[in-house]
């Protein structure tokens, strides 16, 4: 099998060194790739750092006509990009397809960004010293961007960070997950073929205490941008220096089924957000709250549901439950199940495992202080819980480290709101999964789930500067 090659410095790179990919499902091989050193790292960094004169000089035009072809090219190659995720990733084929049919979109979005970065007039005499003063601001590209990326979506989740860098004229080192490189790779081939300056993009791939350190210590890098785990985000956080970072560091998001909640709704809604991807998502349902007049109903309704869910092959169209990425994360999970029911928590179905296969499962009789409702599971399980009063059940979803995102079913718009003001994550869903994200809304959360928000327009502003232009107009 020909092993993939980093791109640095405009060049493709055969290192002699390689890490290989394989199918967390039944093992097989899906590929192999080069793999970099700090050496090659650094070498990296400083192509990038070389090309910033380049990609600024990029016109908003060129920039948003790049990515609108990026966005095609996607579209074109639709199937063989959701094969390369689903066997480097163990993500069912129809949630694959989804992924490369958001990127596509997402791309296109910051085509849009692109073309109306700018800024805006200041009124100076709004001063008494501004009298006879014009002026503006404007953004310009901050620098090098260093995008480091995990597995769960690899390649929106890189989109993410290579869309806006590309739209705001920033050149890109891109460490994606050392268990999902190929999909990287192969968007980088296209990159080139939309017309990205070669000089504009460079992809390592290695280890995070190799490569991912030797980017974060590097003071050629203006911004890191990381999505991952609190341990390693607030670890890059303490050794970045003063280069700017911002970070999406996951939860263990609460859905809420208020008493007049249409159940029937509610449920497979909660289904899909618990456990699509194998719960492997940021926003995923680890936490369900009933309002205690709905809860036997909801119960035995979402039970029956799951236990039907499609569970096994990845490649089966029907599959919503595949893989979790290696067989050391499905055993650390299995061991809080375990953990929970000797604290007193109730099976409801699942919890068995073979390898990175870990059986849908869901836990009643759960409590806040309990490691698979405080913590971030990462994985097919969902908490239920009983509620009595609406402050209540908003007190405990922010009983909690995290942030990001929390949905709310009602069909009441006072409840609504009294969520939406009260609840303390980045985005409250209102009759939805918190699992709910479209690719230009602001994405990120507060308290550990991160700093600085997602989503093109959002991003972008990120990836720029503010420089702040006064002309005096005053006679001297």
């Amino acid at each position: 099998m020909d092993a993939k090659k980093l791109f640095i410095g405009g060049e493709w790179l055969d290192t002699g060194d390689y890490l290989d990919v394989a199918s967390p499902f039944d093992g097989k091989p899906a590929g192999r790739v080069s793999k970099a050193d700090a050496e090659t790292t650094q070498r990296a960094i400083k192509c990038a750092f070389d090309a910033k004169g380049i990609m600024k000089s990029l016109t908003a035009k060129q920039r948003g006509d790049i990515l609108d072809r990026l966005g095609s090219l996607i579209e074109r190659d639709k199937e063989e990009i959701a094969g390369i995720i689903t066997a480097e990733a163990g993500k069912g084929i129809m949630f694959s397809r989804g992924e490369a049919g958001r990127t596509a979109e997402n791309f296109h979005f910051a085509a849009d960004e692109a073309r109306r970065l700018g800024g805006e007039l200041i009124p100076f005499d709004a001063s008494g010293s501004g009298s006879g003063r014009f002026g503006y601001y404007k953004r310009y590209p901050i620098g090098v961007v260093g995008a480091i990326t995990p597995f769960n979506f690899p390649l929106n989740l890189v989109a993410h960070k290579v869309g806006p860098a590309i739209a705001a004229g920033c050149p890109i080192v891109l460490k994606p997950a050392s268990s999902t490189p190929l999909t990287a790779v192969k968007l980088v081939e296209l990159m080139l073929e939309a017309g990205m300056p070669k000089e504009g993009i460079n992809l390592v791939v290695g280890s995070g205490s190799v490569v991912g350190n030797a980017m974060v210590e590097s003071e050629l890098i203006n911004m890191l941008t990381f999505t991952g785990s609190p341990e390693v985000g607030l670890d890059i956080k303490s050794k970045a220096g003063i280069k700017k970072v911002t970070l999406e560091l996951g939860s263990n998001s609460a859905a809420v089924i208020h008493g007049d909640a249409d159940i029937k709704y509610a449920v497979p809604k909660c289904v899909t957000g618990g456990f699509a991807n194998s719960g492997q998502v940021c926003i995923s349902i680890q936490r369900i709250y009933i309002h205690e007049s709905r809860y036997d109903e909801f119960r035995d309704m979402f039970v029956d549901s799951v236990k039907a869910s499609g569970f096994g092959d990845p490649a089966d169209e029907k599959t919503l439950v595949g893989p979790m990425i290696d067989d050391g994360e499905a055993k650390r999970v299995e061991g809080w199940i375990k953990e929970a029911v000797e604290q007193g928590a109730t099976l409801l179905t699942g919890g068995g495992r073979k390898g990175a296969m870990l059986e849908p499962t869901v836990l009643e009789g759960t409590t806040e202080k309990m490691k698979v409702v405080s913590d971030e599971a990462f994985a097919p399980l969902v908490c239920i819980m009983k509620y009595k009063t609406l402050e209540e059940v908003v007190e405990r979803v922010n009983d909690s480290q995290f942030g990001l995102q929390a949905g709310f079913f009602t069909n009441d718009i006072k409840n609504a709101f009294y969520a939406i003001d009260n609840i303390d994550v980045g985005g409250v869903m209102i009759n939805d999964m918190p699992t709910f994200r479209v690719d230009q809304m602001p994405y990120g959360g507060v308290k550990l789930s991160g700093t600085g928000r997602e989503g093109p327009k959002f991003a972008v502003e990120e990836m720029t500067e503010i420089k702040t232009v006064m002309i005096n107009l005053n006679e001297a």
